[in-house]
Parts: C-alpha cells; sequence; structure tokens
C-alpha cells in the first residue's frame, strides 16, 4: 500500500489535482486531519487491498501542525506504510489572480493582509514540505490536460494509461446514448430487418454480419471510419481523455450498428486502447 501526499499553496491546485487522481483509479480524501492518518492507514490496510493506491491533501498551515505532519509521515514509513509527497505550485500572480476571481479569501489573510502577503506567509510555512516533496508541480498556465500528463508519469511510471474506449450499438427510436463522444449514424446501410429469414436474428449472427458489412456503402464507411478514428485517440490521450464512447446507430439498435460496432471494436483493438462493445438495444422491441 502506497500513499502520495498531496501538499502545496493554496489556490495552486490541490483539489484538482485529486481529481485527476481519481480518475487514475487512486482513492482520495481531501483535507483529512495529520491526526486521523495512522488510523486511516490501519483502516486501508484491513480492507484487504481494495485501497492500495490512494491520495490525501493536506493543509498544512501552522509550525506545529508541519511538525506532526513529519512525525505521523515517519510513524506510518515504520509500520510498513510507503508514501511520496507530491508538492503543488503557482506564481504569486496566479494564485492572486485565481483568488481574485474565486472571490475566496486566502485562508492565511490576517486583517489588513493583501493576498500576496498570505501568500508569502504561505509559502515559508510550507518551504519545509517542499524541500521535503519527491515532485515538484508549477501549475502557472497549466491546462486541466497539461497537468494531467505532469501526474500521470509520477503515478504510472513509464506506463501509460490505456484509453478505455466503449464502442456502443444504438437504437435512434430509443435515443442517443447521453454519454457519447462520437456519434455514427449507419441507417444508410442496407437493413436486414426487410429480410425475412434475418429479421428474428441480430448482428451478432453471421448472416446478418455478412449481409451488413458486405456491402459496398458499408466496406466504403470502414474504409473511411477507421483510419480516422486511428488518428483522434491517440489524440484524445494526449489531451487528458481516458474514456471514449464512439455510439454507432441504426433504427432499431439490433441489426445494422451491432455489425457495425462488432467491426468497429475489433478494429480498434491495439497497443494503448482498451476496447468494450456494448449492444445497449439489442433486446429491445
Amino acid at each position: 500500500m502506497e500513499f502520495l501526499i498531496i501538499s502545496g499553496m493554496s489556490g495552486a491546485g490541490k483539489s484538482l489535482t485529486a481529481d485527476i487522481l481519481e480518475d487514475m483509479d487512486f482513492y482520495c480524501v481531501d483535507n483529512m486531519p495529520v491526526a486521523l492518518l495512522p488510523r486511516f492507514a490501519e483502516l486501508c490496510r484491513a480492507a484487504g487491498g481494495r485501497y492500495e493506491h490512494v491520495a490525501l491533501v493536506t493543509d498544512v498551515r501552522e509550525g506545529e501542525s508541519l511538525s506532526e505532519l513529519f512525525n505521523t509521515l515517519d510513524g506510518l514509513w515504520k509500520t510498513g506504510v510507503e508514501y511520496r509527497i507530491l508538492f503543488v505550485e503557482a506564481d504569486m500572480q496566479t494564485i492572486v489572480r485565481r483568488y481574485k476571481s474565486s472571490r475566496r479569501r486566502h485562508p492565511l489573510m490576517r486583517p489588513g493582509d493583501s493576498i500576496e502577503d498570505a501568500v508569502r506567509r504561505e509559502l515559508g510555512v510550507l518551504e519545509p514540505v517542499r524541500e521535503r516533496a519527491d515532485y515538484i508541480i508549477n501549475t502557472t498556465g497549466l491546462t486541466t490536460a497539461m497537468l494531467q500528463s505532469r501526474i500521470a508519469p509520477i503515478v504510472l511510471g513509464a506506463e501509460s494509461r490505456k484509453l478505455a474506449v466503449t464502442v456502443t450499438a444504438f437504437g435512434y427510436k430509443y435515443g442517443l446514448p447521453m454519454d457519447a463522444d462520437l456519434v455514427l449514424d449507419v441507417r444508410f446501410l442496407p437493413n436486414p430487418y426487410y429480410v425475412e429469414n434475418l429479421r428474428p436474428l441480430s448482428g451478432h449472427d453471421a448472416e446478418v454480419y455478412d449481409f451488413v458489412l458486405g456491402s459496398d456503402g458499408a466496406r466504403r464507411f470502414m474504409e473511411l471510419v477507421m483510419p480516422l478514428l486511428h488518428f483522434l485517440l491517440p489524440r484524445y490521450t494526449e489531451e487528458g481523455k481516458y474514456t471514449l464512447n464512439i455510439a454507432i446507430g441504426c433504427t432499431g439498435g439490433r441489426h445494422r450498428s451491432v455489425a457495425v460496432a462488432r467491426a468497429v471494436a475489433g478494429g480498434l483493438g491495439g497497443e494503448g486502447v482498451d476496447v468494450t462493445l456494448s449492444c445497449r438495444d439489442i433486446d429491445k422491441g
């Protein structure tokens, strides 16, 4: 079991960092009191491997709590709980701009202080944490996707997280899938519904699959669509996307869309992509 301790400047993006880690299958806890860390570690250990990757956002602002944090972390290490510290920071101008736009009060502001005064005070308080950090990320000018790309090597090492692609066959008569990212309409293809011996079958059956994919329109469609998808998928990954739903629709979601979805899913498998086929409406109507 390993803990990733997220610390750093207020307004630098600690909570956003936790959100990104949650998408990477970390169990994240925001602003857990330092005194509760040992008990929390015991509960995680007792869960039997359920919480192997845990990220904890700490909000250390006073010298006393800083000492408590280091003592607690040293105690955890002695019990076999490994940890790393990720320190998140940003430049003064960025922090001030973020606080002004959010209209929130900096937690270290005192009567008569400016935001700059509070930020400088916090920098002094957090300097020992920064010095002890395993990783430092400056979020100045970073988009969410750029921050994801900085965090991924820290938690995944040399591995890259695979893009999880779901290819969903659906029927337009039942509505578009709400989570669709890309929608492809295959209602222009020959419809097996109007072939008596094919009507009771589905796109999972070889007869329907061959009927649909054997048409000139389907062959040309696949020649155009597959290169487009192979072009798009790595670029979605670069942009920080972890899931993609490609929805392929026909009228009822039983014949044409299922056959084409099978073909698309089969053509997308490979390094860097996990593909799942879903036939949402195949048993309806």
